[in-house]
């Protein structure tokens, strides 16, 4: 039980994080382009590549389990969940499947921007 606390409060500070980074960034560059989704990805990425290269088998840094879940799976997850879909295409990458991380890369992006397109015209859909 505490670990799901663990990660909500992750998830909670990763959540404010996004939101007001976004929220300086768009401020200052405006909203022609996703700026600051971009910037919060890349930040994301980064941070959790190097939170589970640091405290993973042979790190240098010596983290618990709920630490790592914390982090990983909490802050990282509420900060971006682009975060994890890069740590699992650099694990493939890593592990070397080279033809499924790139198809990872394809379809998570032609999927989901499908899904974000099917979501906006669902209400339409109803409508009719």
């Amino acid at each position: 039980m505490l670990t799901l606390l663990y990660v909500a409060l992750g998830g909670a500070i990763g959540t404010i994080a996004r939101y007001a980074l976004n929220l300086a960034i768009t401020t200052r560059t405006g909203e022609l382009f996703p700026w600051g989704t971009l910037t919060i990805n890349v930040v994301g990425s980064f941070a959790i590549g190097l939170f589970a290269a640091l405290t993973g088998p042979g790190g240098r840094v010596a983290a618990s389990t709920d630490a790592r879940l914390f982090v990983l799976v909490g802050l990282c997850g509420g900060f971006t969940t682009f975060s994890s879909f890069s740590l699992q295409t650099l694990a493939l990458f890593e592990a070397g499947e080279p033809l499924r991380a790139s198809a990872n890369v394809v379809a998570s992006v032609t999927l989901c921007l499908l899904a974000v397109w099917l979501g906006s015209i669902a209400p339409n859909l109803m409508r009719s």
